[in-house]
């Protein structure tokens, strides 16, 4: 792909030079052929065939940030792991008495007459 953008900026180049080293050219007039027929077309093939390249860098970007992502919510989760086996050791570690059944003083659910 740069191989064509190489040639074809050289020719442009020299169309340019042949402008402004022409008795009825100018300076401006070889200027404005550079960028018209040089720069502008050769940018736009660079930007359209370079495509797929940006594209599967941003896929290769995506999924390492995502793998790092699931690292670091495994590692999160085998802290939580640990820490819930440690907490289920010790049962009612509060140092609180364990709540009682309600007696009776509770009254039942029931719907209105």
């Amino acid at each position: 792909m740069y191989l064509i953008v190489i040639a074809w900026t050289y020719v442009t180049l020299m169309m340019a030079v042949a402008e402004a080293t022409s008795p009825q050219g100018t300076v401006l007039g070889a200027i404005i052929t550079f960028v018209l027929y040089g720069l502008l077309p050769m940018g736009i093939l660079v930007y359209i065939l370079g495509t797929p390249s940006r594209k599967r860098k941003i896929k290769e970007r995506e999924a390492s940030e995502q793998a790092a992502y699931d690292a670091e919510q495994a590692a999160a989760r085998v802290a939580d792991a640990g820490a819930e086996s440690a907490a289920s050791a010790a049962p009612d570690a509060g140092g609180k008495a364990p709540a009682a059944a309600e007696g009776s003083a509770v009254a039942a659910v029931r719907k209105e007459p």
